[in-house]
């Protein structure tokens, strides 16, 4: 699971349930000093892509999140993730036809938020994620 700021704050939430209640091997990238390492060495737009290169397998579910759906860093992984034929799901919110939107078709889901409040979208990403268990 991969967001930034709020949505960092729910992916390492979701992480922690999928592994404790569904028995889910689930990460995601809170670990400051590897992060900051990572943005010094591939820059903050490819860093979360190298984590992805690190972590991930073909088997592995990429859980994307996105408030505004503009995020370089997210839209860059969701790239990664279609052109090496990897499983996705978005979340975003803000702008109907935002950038991370345009890669919907290439995800197993898609679930956007109709609200340009970031409580509100980071709220309902975090409900949306919690009805999975």
């Amino acid at each position: 699971l991969l967001g930034n700021g709020g949505s960092n704050a729910v992916a390492l939430h979701l992480a922690e349930d999928y592994s404790k209640v569904l028995k889910k091997r689930a990460l995601a990238f809170g670990d400051g000093p590897r992060l900051t390492c990572y943005f010094n060495d591939y820059g903050v737009e490819q860093a979360y892509v190298e984590f992805l290169k690190t972590f991930s397998t073909p088997r592995t579910l990429h859980i994307l999140i996105s408030s505004s759906g503009e995020s370089q860093n997210i839209i860059n992984c969701a790239k990664y993730c279609k052109e090496e034929g990897r499983d996705m799901v978005l979340l975003s919110g803000f702008k109907e036809k935002n950038k991370l939107r345009k890669f919907a078709p290439h995800a197993k889901l898609e679930y956007w938020v109709d609200s340009s409040d970031y409580g509100v979208v980071e709220i309902a990403h975090e409900t949306y994620l919690h009805a999975i268990i």
